[in-house]
């Protein structure tokens, strides 16, 4: 139940996975992304896995309430072309509804489908003049995409869904070793109310306060990385409100989970700055406690846009670049200056 009188447990990995109940669709979504990665095997592709928007926390089995996270997914949508234009082939795993490569540069709310058609006398429908150069071109590369099966879809809502299937993913990656990338751009709830613990109706209003105890979601990056997909090249994503906490944040994850990339950015200057950072040999910086303030032991590296020069710039076009060298030097498969175009 949701009360005052829940009390916290730690949750770990293992823990967790063996009292929280899986989605329905795993099972379907699972064999369909083993099929899809041995066709990117035999064309010797390398593969990036794309999460992106939020997860929501429901508060009642039979869900009315729930929390979320704040994503649009602007970030995970965007890095995903990108990617695919650098020759990657791509699983996009995101919040259901939220934005999605090639349909984002028409999104309801800021650039909305209708605006830009026009029906004539005949009432037949025409794309307006101004907006055919840049439909044509996301609709040339979507269509090349879809022919050439690059880009693979999955969706989540919950944390616990999101949990599951980056689980079952990582698993069937695990083959690829360091062919494979991990693009961790969701903003995943920190906190979760174990089922155990939930109202299986709606919570009823006008009793007063509302008290929830909730549980903290188990950090997943450690058995990602040493258990799930040993040698895929993974990069997490730290936001933060207060510049002075995001490299000692990105060191502390680096040095607890042993990974290859923190990319750093603050909510306010996300859009246009980010800072990648890592372990300064090259090898992971992970140490038994998880905290070494040792600044010697990592590399900072700050990526800068002017968007004033150029509005139309997108950060994520120089975040993906500098991954696609970084990996292909990483994996050994040959140096890469520029992406592919």
């Amino acid at each position: 139940m949701a009360n005052d009188e829940s009390q916290s447990t730690s949750f770990s990995a293992e823990r967790y996975f063996a009292t929280q109940l899986p989605p329905a669709s795993l099972e379907a979504d699972v064999a369909q992304v083993r099929e899809w990665v041995q066709r990117q095997q035999e064309a010797n592709r390398q593969v990036v896995l794309v999460t992106s928007g939020g997860t929501t926390v429901p508060l009642e089995l039979n869900v009315v309430r729930f929390l979320d996270n704040f994503s649009a997914g602007t970030r995970g949508a965007t890095s995903a072309e990108y990617f695919l234009k650098a020759g990657y082939a791509v699983i996009f795993m995101h919040r259901q509804f939220s934005l999605q490569p090639f349909s984002r540069h028409y999104s309801h709310s800021t650039h909305p489908f209708l605006d830009f058609l026009d029906v004539d006398d005949v009432a037949d429908i025409q794309v307006k003049a101004a907006e055919r150069p840049q439909l044509i071109e996301v609709l040339k590369t979507y269509k090349r995409v879809q022919g050439a099966g690059t880009l693979h879809m999955l969706t989540f809502v919950t944390v616990n869904d999101y949990l599951w299937l980056l689980r079952a993913i990582s698993k069937e990656l695990y083959p690829l070793g360091r062919n494979a990338m991990f693009y961790l751009a969701a903003a995943v709830s920190d906190f979760f109310l174990p089922r155990q613990k939930m109202s299986e109706h709606k919570i009823q209003s006008g009793k007063g306060s509302l008290h929830i105890e909730m549980d903290q979601v188990p950090k997943i990056l450690k058995p990602l990385v040493t258990e799930w997909t040993r040698g895929g090249y993974i990069v997490s994503f730290k936001l933060e409100t207060e510049d002075a906490l995001l490299i000692p944040k990105a060191r502390a994850a680096l040095a607890r989970y042993g990974h290859q990339v923190v990319i750093g950015n603050e909510l306010h200057t996300r859009k246009y700055q980010v800072v990648f950072v890592s372990p300064a040999t090259g090898k992971p910086a992970q140490t038994e406690s998880g905290g070494d303030s040792d600044s010697s032991k990592f590399s900072e590296s700050w990526l800068r846009i002017d968007l004033a020069a150029d509005p139309t710039k997108e950060i994520e076009e120089d975040i993906v670049a500098e991954l696609v060298r970084r990996h292909r030097v990483w994996s050994g498969s040959g140096l890469s200056s520029q992406p592919a175009a």
